[in-house]
């Protein structure tokens, strides 16, 4: 079975994504609660748990970190979820926001080559991350950038609580996209969201037949019939989006607008300026060419 890493910073389109993905062989759009049944994700405590055989919770974070390399290598090689009737064609597409790190021996903390056969790589401008991630974050925008701007930004560590998700490093928003695009370990397809709005079936098409699994072109038009965001977003309001629910999202929406190039209409100058000092040169390198402060695109001041 051929796995790949579905790998980006949040609020950079990997859920979409993997819309894009469970639609594909759909006769009907997929349910918005459906989706973790269809494709997985690397950090799930679950996953660590089947492959360990006792709570992985009774590990530290630093601890785990050393047998996150085998477990990645052990799913990749026998998928507890796989249908017994996949052949090699089969795939597996995992989703992770984890920065491409190595634990504290020096081993690549998803596995390298034994935990993924290559990397679909979701980058977005980070000057539209930042609102989208302070909602999903029910934070402040300021409070988004610090949290992009910070080299040792972690997911699901704190003490205070057991996660259904093992820690994750994501790093800063420039460390994490280069710790993917600069790794030697696995092949990488990368995606901007940008573009993936402005043409997603010729980027989806791309994607699947570097994954090995060209789809056929009215596959690919469905999945995106399918995985329109007004749809999801109307699924999201009728059932709400359990993968993300909880008592801290009331009232806001996971699929929030789907667009690109906001960022003019929900930054302050000062919060545009504190993203490009920081990300500037991986920004040139993406193609998020940063501006003059107080030029505001599209708003002329």
């Amino acid at each position: 079975m051929t796995t790949i890493w579905l790998a980006s910073y949040p609020k950079s389109g990997n859920t979409w994504f993997r819309f894009l993905l469970a639609n594909l062989a759909a006769s009907e759009p997929t349910d918005i609660n459906d989706l973790a049944r269809q494709n997985m994700i690397a950090s799930a405590r679950a996953t660590f748990d089947y492959f360990l055989v006792f709570d992985s919770s009774l590990l530290t974070h630093d601890e785990l970190d050393l047998l996150r390399p085998a477990v990645h290598a052990a799913f990749a090689a026998d998928p507890p979820a796989a249908d017994s009737h996949a052949d090699d064609t089969a795939m597996s597409v995992i989703k992770t926001h984890d920065a491409y790190t190595a634990n504290t021996v020096g081993e690549p903390l998803l596995g390298g080559a034994r935990g993924a056969d290559g990397a679909i790589v979701l980058v977005r401008d980070p000057r539209d991350v930042a609102p989208s991630l302070a909602n999903h974050s029910r934070s402040t925008v300021d409070d988004a950038i610090a949290f992009m701007n910070n080299p040792k930004a972690t997911y699901c560590d704190t003490g205070d609580r057991e996660y259904p998700q093992v820690r994750q490093l994501l790093s800063s928003w420039s460390r994490h996209a280069e710790s993917w695009l600069d790794q030697r370990d696995i092949p990488i397809h990368l995606i901007r969201y940008e573009d993936l709005l402005a043409a997603p079936a010729d980027v989806f098409a791309d994607a699947m037949a570097f994954c090995g699994q060209p789809a056929d072109k009215e596959a690919i038009k469905k999945a995106v019939r399918f995985s329109d965001f007004s749809s999801l977003q109307a699924q999201e309001r009728e059932k709400g989006f359990r993968e993300w629910l909880d008592e801290d999202t009331a009232g806001r929406l996971f699929f929030r607008q789907g667009k690109s190039g906001t960022w003019p209409d929900e930054l302050s100058d000062a919060q545009v300026a504190r993203i490009e000092t920081v990300h500037h040169a991986m920004m040139t390198r993406l193609g998020y060419a940063p501006i003059t402060v107080g030029q505001r695109l599209g708003t002329g001041g």
